[in-house]
């Protein structure tokens, strides 16, 4: 047994650099995981500064100085954020309150159609059941109503971080994007000088992670635009918040169109019934998601690593369930580090003594 793990450990760790590589990342997990909380603010803005670097870059090369693109770059950013907190956030609050307001209408509405299932279907569903799932759905909404009241009594320390984030997280943007060169010889000043393994895996994961953070944030935003215009035009009832759904379901592969469907049809279904324009909404709806999975994501991704569904489902739950929303936005670059590492690890191959 301990000879098995002794060959297995000089097959795998017999080289230096490896050996730091392993150490490096585990520190870096370990850090996220026990003080992710309260450096949010510092993680929040290296991802923003590290999505918008490769605009500053793009400018330095066509020559504009490397201040003022910072400052372009970053006066960008600081619009873009404006007009999200004054527009879109007041915008999606209002329809989720009124959402809110009309989901009591919405099930006194759908109760008599349900209690037609037993008539229609009587070796399918009973009574009891249809009765049950009432009481269940309407459990549900009382819930969200005392949850939507406590988080109104309880909203004062929320909106000291919010304004906390606002304050915070642009100022290190800055200090990030401008003195990107300087923090980055910091950092390799503590790395080791021979450091070939280390820098092979860093140039590759700065490749595939800033081609896969750009693109889905072009694709989040792209998708949501062009679903919020369509529902718009089809004269959908919450086309802002159905939208940002849609948008942020294309950070959770496969299962996130599949979930934000359910919501836009039983919204559609409510507002319209089986008529023509449900039909037109579901069908454009369609069309959106083929465009997306067939042209988009080629588009956006060629260069991206390919891993198997398994592997990105399993990525999913996995950093889901450790560092939430951002665990599961950033699943596939972590799972693409680990398949860049697992490629680069160098291996010593066992001596096979000759056959005689």
């Amino acid at each position: 047994m301990f000879k098995v793990l002794r060959d297995w450990i000089q097959r795998y760790f017999s080289d230096e650099e490896a050996v730091v590589l392993a150490v490096l990342l585990f520190l870096a997990f370990t850090a996220v995981l026990t003080l992710g909380g309260m450096l949010a603010p510092v993680l929040a803005g290296m991802v923003l500064a590290y999505l918008m670097q490769g605009l500053v870059v793009a400018l330095e090369r066509m020559r504009v100085p490397g201040a003022a693109a910072v400052g372009l770059v970053f006066a960008l950013f600081m619009g873009l954020l404006l007009v999200f907190i004054v527009v879109v956030v007041p915008l999606l609050w209002h329809q989720l309150i009124t959402l809110f307001n009309e989901l009591p209408g919405m099930l006194a509405k759908w109760q008599p159609l349900l209690l037609l299932l037993p008539e229609r279907y009587p070796h399918l569903v009973s009574d009891e059941q249809v009765l049950q799932a009432i009481e269940a759905a309407r459990g549900e909404i009382g819930k969200f109503g005392q949850w939507a009241l406590t988080f109104s009594l309880s909203s004062l320390p929320l909106l000291v971080n919010i304004m906390i984030y606002l304050v915070l997280v642009p100022i290190l943007v800055f200090f990030f994007l401008k003195d990107r060169a300087m923090i980055g010889e910091w950092v390799r000043g503590y790395l080791p000088r021979e450091r070939a393994l280390i820098t092979r895996v860093a140039q590759e994961m700065n490749r595939q992670i800033a081609n896969y953070i750009r693109g889905k944030v072009i694709e989040i935003v792209i998708c949501g635009g062009v679903t919020y215009i369509a529902f718009v035009a089809l004269g959908l009832n919450y086309a802002a918040l159905l939208a940002l759904l849609v948008g942020v379901s294309v950070v959770v592969p496969y299962v996130g169109a599949v979930v934000v469907t359910v919501p836009v049809l039983l919204i559609a279904l409510f507002q319209w019934g089986w008529s023509d324009q449900f039909i037109y909404l579901m069908a454009v709806y369609g069309i959106i998601q083929t465009l997306d999975g067939n042209v988009l994501v080629p588009l956006l991704f060629s260069e991206a690593v390919n891993l198997h569904p398994v592997a990105i489902i399993c990525a999913v739950l996995l950093f889901g369930g450790l560092w939430g929303f951002w665990g599961v936005f950033f699943a596939i670059p972590l799972a693409t580090l680990f398949k860049a590492v697992l490629d680069a690890w160098p291996r010593k191959e066992p001596v096979v003594a000759p056959l005689l």
